[in-house]
């Protein structure tokens, strides 16, 4: 697998995240109380051993530039392994990217310097797991310019993703962005529809081609789905890859992925993660999750007085404090205190949150840095919480990071 090259997209400004993305880009967001979005993306590359990665950011990256030197810097002994972050450099002009054609466009020179067989682009804003050596091989066996990863989704969701058709042997015979109506559903089953995961593997010269003939188009968008796809598939040699056939060693199939780029999926994949058999497992020691972890003490459960600790179905991460409260179906991240008296559920406190004396948070995400003070309500009334916080069209009330609530 030596003539593979990795570009990830991490330019994403998550306006549907926000306040979560106020002061950082949305691969930086972070995620499961010990991880930020990208690691599920460089993971599945770093154990598939493909470790040529540029990581292209853009919008609010400092936060995830310093994780990427603190989680993922590898040795300058072996030069041709690297994880490198390379910011929006203006190479073709006094402009930012234009869209993801656009900003691989713009870096096509560490493409040509590379000279790898295949170029694998992917995006770093979604949880699941990949063994991406099974979508090269596939790519590889049906000969294919370009192979896009895909899944099955409702058709309500069709509006949020490249809809694909394909024949018998995958090979993708229609495609359309985003359908406002009437998208092509799945054969035999008219609920569902195959969406574009937004991860692609070319064929080297075929994307350097397309990317040449899409920069010189003055009505493209520079965008994969919108133009670079459209244009590629007519030529009858793009394949759609069934993310469903992926194995991962030491669990079984599931096809687990999730878009995080609302409040309200971002919380529901965070409760997945406490399932009594979660669709995601953290714990695979044959799939390791590597990240930045801080050097913390242990979390600290405590009784106080009479007023005991009861933690359930959740997940707490190093340097917190629980003391004499209730937690319940929540995930907290590094240095997350919580005070006697509290209880807090369905929530996720994403590090450095400092939970006073007698609160009561409910179906809340609580950004870093964040302090509430004593006896104060949180979700209980979500009519009084709009007045307030940012609240998602389910309900879910978000504190933004730094605030300082009921003080």
């Amino acid at each position: 697998m030596a003539g593979i090259l990795t570009m990830i997209l991490a330019g994403g400004e998550g306006t549907r995240l926000y306040p979560l993305t106020d002061s950082r880009t949305k691969p930086a967001v972070p995620f499961g109380g010990s991880y930020r979005l990208i690691d599920f993306a460089l993971n599945n590359f770093v154990n598939s051993d493909f470790l040529k990665i540029y990581v292209l950011t853009q919008f609010k990256s400092q936060s995830l530039n310093i994780h990427l030197r603190q989680a993922w810097h590898l040795s300058g002994i072996i030069t041709d392994r690297f994880i490198d972050a390379v910011p929006a450099q203006m190479r073709v002009g006094k402009r930012w990217y234009d869209g993801t054609a656009d900003a691989i466009y713009q870096n096509a020179r560490f493409i040509e310097i590379n000279e790898p067989e295949h170029v694998c682009i992917f995006g770093s804003d979604h949880i699941y797991k990949m063994d991406v050596r099974q979508m090269v091989d596939e790519h590889r066996h049906n000969k294919a310019d370009l192979t896009v990863a895909a899944i099955k989704v409702p058709k309500e969701q069709a509006d949020q993703f490249g809809i694909i058709e394909v024949d018998e042997e995958g090979r993708m015979i229609g495609f359309e962005e985003k359908p406002k109506e009437n998208p092509k559903t799945i054969p035999g089953d008219p609920d569902h529809v195959l969406a574009s995961m937004g991860n692609y593997v070319f064929e080297r010269q075929v994307l350097l081609d397309a990317l040449e003939a899409d920069t010189d188009d003055l009505n493209s968008n520079h965008d994969f789905g919108h133009d670079i796809i459209p244009k590629l598939y007519p030529k009858g040699n793009v394949f759609a890859y069934d993310f469903t056939k992926n194995e991962i060693a030491g669990e079984s199939a599931s096809g687990y992925w999730r878009d995080v780029g609302t409040i309200d999926s971002y919380w529901a994949a965070h409760m997945d993660l406490l399932e009594e058999e979660p669709p995601f497992s953290l714990y695979n020691p044959k799939f390791p999750l590597h990240t930045h972890y801080p050097p913390l003490p242990p979390a600290t459960f405590k009784d106080v007085g009479d007023k005991k600790v009861s933690v359930s179905q959740s997940l707490i991460s190093a340097g917190s404090f629980i003391l004499g409260s209730e937690v319940n179906r929540s995930v907290f991240g590094f240095r997350s205190h919580v005070r006697p008296g509290s209880v807090v559920s369905e929530s996720i406190l994403i590090g450095n949150c400092r939970i006073g004396e007698g609160c009561q948070i409910r179906r809340a995400i609580i950004d870093k840095n964040a302090e509430i003070a004593p006896g104060t309500i949180i979700g209980e009334n979500i009519e009084d919480d709009r007045k307030r916080f940012t609240v998602s069209p389910e309900g879910i009330v978000v504190i933004a990071k730094n605030a300082k609530v009921g003080f």
